[in-house]
């Protein structure tokens, strides 16, 4: 049986779409019958990230990382995160001559030069440092494969993902969802700076807005945007059943890779509405009567509202977790395969180009 150790700084109580895909994936590798273990900040120590105390970051030795994988003999390595223990783990590999994946789920260059001055540049200097160590690099969509080859990433290969249509379905709507008067305009997600949410709260549009989820940005927004409701956290039933309820799905961030919230909402029944950047348009480009997609939001979410709900379910529909674990596991089989052993200058070398 084929055993694969996932390293990722992301993991409970965090939820987000890193934690949430790696879920996924994981039980559906395991029906796929491979063995998977895990190495997360559970097992250690941590210390608040700064500016983003809701995420914690890992204090380990390398020792204490290396017993970790170690202990769990796998067969191949993937390295879900670019945080201290995607980096110890990255360093054991190429000291034991251990091919690994990586992924490149988080636009880290821009989250972190949105918080400190830090030039994008050289960002993506260690993000190519640390992703062309490995043997590939899985991405979920084209546009972002196609960014990411332009600034030196290599061994680039695509990884998609899911949605459990079980789960999320339409449903009857509510004369007033939530006690509030329709068209209700609505957005799921962590409540953080760089999700863009004034983009969305700060339209004028008729009857109202919700926002479901919890973040660092969370009363800050509560405090500006008095007439928008903010339910907190919801799981499961819960969560789908208020998808179920928008008329409309917001999607205003401009920094995502994916959008994971998008084709939950699809599920649902609910068109969405979005700019035409990485993941939203990948999703929607070739479904124009599934979602919305235009540089000003407001037109977006107008015109979502004349989209299709049963176009948007069947666009969910073609996304399922089991195809995206089969992917992900050809993607870790071809990659050990190569048995590519990157040499120490390879795996060093630093360059820093024009941003």
């Amino acid at each position: 049986m084929a055993s694969i150790t996932i390293v990722t700084d992301a993991w409970h109580p965090q939820v987000n779409g890193v934690v949430r895909s790696i879920e996924n994936t994981n039980r559906e590798l395991t029906r796929l019958g491979t063995r998977v273990s895990m190495v997360t900040p559970e097992r250690f120590s941590s210390i608040p990230c700064p500016t983003y105390p809701e995420i914690r970051l890992s204090i380990a030795s390398y020792r204490r990382v290396a017993a970790e994988i170690e202990r769990h003999q796998p067969s191949f390595v993937h390295i879900a995160t670019e945080g201290p223990l995607g980096l110890t783990a990255r360093r054991w590999c190429l000291r034991n001559g251990m091919p690994f994946t990586t992924c490149y789920h988080t636009r880290f260059p821009e989250y972190i030069s949105a918080r400190l001055p830090i030039p994008k540049s050289l960002l993506y200097a260690f993000v190519r440092w640390f992703h062309n160590a490995g043997s590939a690099c899985m991405v979920a969509t084209e546009s972002l494969e196609q960014e990411l080859a332009a600034r030196g990433i290599r061994n680039i290969v695509r990884w998609s993902r899911g949605v459990d249509t079980d789960l999320f379905q339409p449903a009857v709507k509510d004369a007033m969802p939530f006690g509030l008067p329709r068209p209700l305009f609505m957005t799921v997600g962590r409540i953080a700076l760089e999700k863009n949410l004034p983009g969305f709260l700060d339209l004028d549009l008729p009857g109202s807005k919700v926002v479901i989820g919890d973040g660092p940005a969370k009363a800050e927004l509560e405090r500006r945007y008095p007439d928008v409701l903010f339910t907190g956290l919801k799981f499961g039933d819960d969560l789908a059943r208020a998808y179920a309820q928008a008329d409309v799905f917001v999607f205003p961030s401009k920094t995502d890779t994916f959008g994971n919230t998008i084709i939950e909402a699809l599920a649902s029944g609910v068109p969405v509405a979005a700019h035409p950047v990485t993941g939203p348009i990948d999703i929607l480009r070739d479904h124009p009567q599934a979602g919305v997609l235009h540089e000003d939001l407001r037109e977006a979410c107008l015109a979502a509202r004349a989209a299709s709900g049963e176009a948007a379910r069947a666009l969910a529909e073609t996304y399922s977790w089991e195809s995206a674990g089969r992917q992900f596991l050809d993607n870790v089989l071809v990659a050990n395969a190569r048995r590519r052993k990157p040499t120490r200058k390879a795996a060093n070398s630093f360059a820093v180009l024009p941003d």
